[in-house]
């Protein structure tokens, strides 16, 4: 009876330590999940900027067996134009130094823009490949003046939400060099503004939902060519990503739902006095490595 009154402070020290233990470890499992499901919080980012990935096909209402595609497409010869060595540098050199004097202008001209160099603009943008031929683009030409005005005061409005609150110091520190503030004049002042929207799903004629695979990667190559084009054809614009005003300007063009915002181009001549910053691009040997 004595050995066991003194074994008792041992038991019971044991019982605590294992209690401790256990708790311990249900606390951190619980910690865990949370911190697993909790998505972290990055509130400059527009919920619309975000990959079709977040917005799942929901399986009952998918079509295996058909998505509206041709299983019994034509298939022709192909004869490509081709072109000597010399030819081939010549070309290429050419088109780089066309590219190379392209620079993002934010003192847009009112000039006007002849709409038939729009309209082929963004044909050359539809040349773009796609997942599966796809094609999940949609290209929003804005010209008139108050619509154009209506886009300017939801972009500044949340913009300088965005600059003051959003952002952070070291991402505003960083734009500083390149003059830039929540103020978008240009989104009045261009002729057109271009607003480039992924469709995430399609619709079927049935109603059902279409899938679009790759469609932010698909609409990303689109508007690198839509940039190549403008530059061809002599024209100017700024790329801008209107954070956190993608909701607001899809309902504002009437947009259906499956349609996200990606990118917006306000497009036209510089002004006479336009000044951009002078910068100097990565040189070949840092942006290609050769295997």
């Amino acid at each position: 009876m004595a050995l066991f009154s003194s074994l008792t402070p041992v038991f019971i020290a044991i019982i605590c330590v294992l209690i401790g233990v256990i708790l311990k470890k249900t606390n951190g499992e619980k910690e865990k999940h949370e911190t697993k499901s909790k998505p972290v919080s990055r509130p400059w980012v527009d919920e619309d900027l975000k990959d079709g990935t977040d917005h799942p096909v929901e399986e009952e209402e998918v079509d295996e067996e058909w998505q509206g595609l041709d299983e019994n497409v034509a298939h022709v010869p192909f004869f490509a134009e081709r072109y000597s060595e010399a030819e081939m540098i010549k070309r290429s050199q050419a088109f780089y130094e066309l590219l190379n004097k392209r620079r993002s202008v934010r003192f847009l001209s009112d000039e006007p823009v002849p709409r038939e160099v729009i309209d082929n603009v963004i044909r050359t943008a539809g040349t773009s490949p796609s997942g599966a031929h796809t094609e999940p683009w949609t290209f929003v030409v804005v010209q008139d003046p108050d619509v154009k005005h209506k886009i300017r005061e939801i972009v500044e409005e949340e913009e300088e939400i965005n600059y003051k609150k959003r952002m952070g110091d070291k991402w505003v520190n960083d734009l500083k060099r390149l003059r830039t503030n929540w103020i978008k004049e240009y989104l009045d002042t261009a002729p057109y503004l271009i607003l480039i929207f992924k469709q995430v799903y399609g619709r079927l004629p049935n109603g059902k939902k279409k899938t679009h695979y790759y469609n932010e990667i698909s609409v990303s190559i689109a508007c690198g060519i839509l940039l190549a084009a403008l530059q061809n054809a002599g024209l100017y614009t700024v790329t801008t990503t209107p954070l956190n005003c993608g909701p607001h300007l899809r309902a504002l063009l009437r947009r259906p739902a499956n349609e996200k915002l990606l990118l917006l181009l306000p497009v036209g001549y510089p002004k006479r006095d336009a000044t951009v910053p002078v910068l100097t691009r990565k040189p070949l040997e840092d942006i290609m490595v050769v295997v």
